[in-house]
């Protein structure tokens, strides 16, 4: 009777230091997870005021949450078995790698979002130059001619030159305002105007002259990206439709042939092989749109 007591207790005992052990894990799992949760949420919301779109962080962590967890059921869900281990293993790996791809998807969004913004800057930053000019050649200053197109333009163009004039009318200098410009929208075209404007500051070049010759490379670097993504469109449908097309495939196979594919998911053998075709297609695309892509 003692020793089944003794027994009993050392037993309690270790399952309760496991039990307690476990628990810091998780603690320590959520703990984490909201930490990298509010960091992400916040170089989100960052990302997504650059163009002006005004998102609290915590919001955006908890879009982060939602969508990571939408996607580790998406592949838990249907590889989950009760009596098969390997697939319930293989499911939530694949789970986890998912969530941990969607979880990022806010930041995606946003560089996305700001990608785009900066190509539509790009387009109107030619016509603000030409207004620069002209207006320099009335006899307005550099600022005066900021103001001009902040006024006068479209978003986002007129949106970022409004900056530059707030920063100016609080204290912030001409230069810092144009560099914090620069910082904020990252474009290559801008970056040579402002640098031709600080050169031409300093030096006491003729601005107007700067604007035109920089129209006019714009303009023709712009024909050539054209032509170049002209030439390219070919190989880029071909590499999307290579790669989407064994996933359609599977797809079809799915639907068509429940009793013969879901087996085959569900098994070991088969989780690998959809792993290894997903990372050579994955390879496939990387590898063609570095063909494709060609800088100008």
């Amino acid at each position: 009777m003692t020793e089944n007591v003794f027994f009993a207790g050392a037993l309690a005992a270790v399952a309760l230091a496991f039990g307690g052990f476990a628990w810091l894990c998780a603690r320590s799992f959520a703990e984490g997870a909201d930490n990298l949760a509010r960091t992400a949420g916040e170089e989100a919301s960052r990302s997504f005021e650059e163009v002006f779109l005004f998102i609290p962080p915590k919001r955006m962590a908890e879009i982060g949450k939602c969508a990571a967890c939408a996607a580790f059921f998406a592949f838990f869900i249907p590889l989950f078995s009760f009596t098969d281990a390997v697939s319930t293993t293989a499911g939530t790996a694949l789970g986890a790698l998912a969530a941990l791809a969607a979880f990022s998807l806010p930041g995606k969004i946003a560089g996305s979002v700001k990608a785009k913004r900066r190509i539509k800057f790009d387009g109107q930053l030619v016509d603000a130059l030409s207004s620069m000019s002209n207006a320099l050649r009335a006899g307005f200053s550099i600022n005066q001619a900021f103001e001009s197109v902040a006024e006068n333009s479209e978003k986002p163009i007129s949106q970022e030159f409004g900056v530059v004039r707030q920063q100016m009318r609080v204290g912030m200098s001409f230069d810092d305002a144009l560099s914090s410009l620069e910082k904020r929208v990252g474009s290559e075209d801008l970056s040579l105007v402002v640098s031709a404007i600080e050169i031409a500051r300093r030096t006491g070049g003729n601005l107007t002259e700067i604007f035109d010759r920089i129209s006019e490379t714009i303009r023709a670097r712009t024909r050539i990206e054209r032509r170049v993504r002209t030439l390219t469109a070919q190989g880029r449908l071909q590499g999307l439709i290579v790669s989407a097309m064994p996933f359609i495939l599977g797809a079809a196979m799915t639907v068509l042939k429940p009793d013969l594919m879901i087996p085959f998911l569900l098994s070991l053998k088969g989780a690998v092989c959809v792993a290894c075709a997903g990372m050579l297609v994955a390879c496939g695309w990387l590898a063609i749109r570095k063909i494709i892509r060609i800088d100008v």
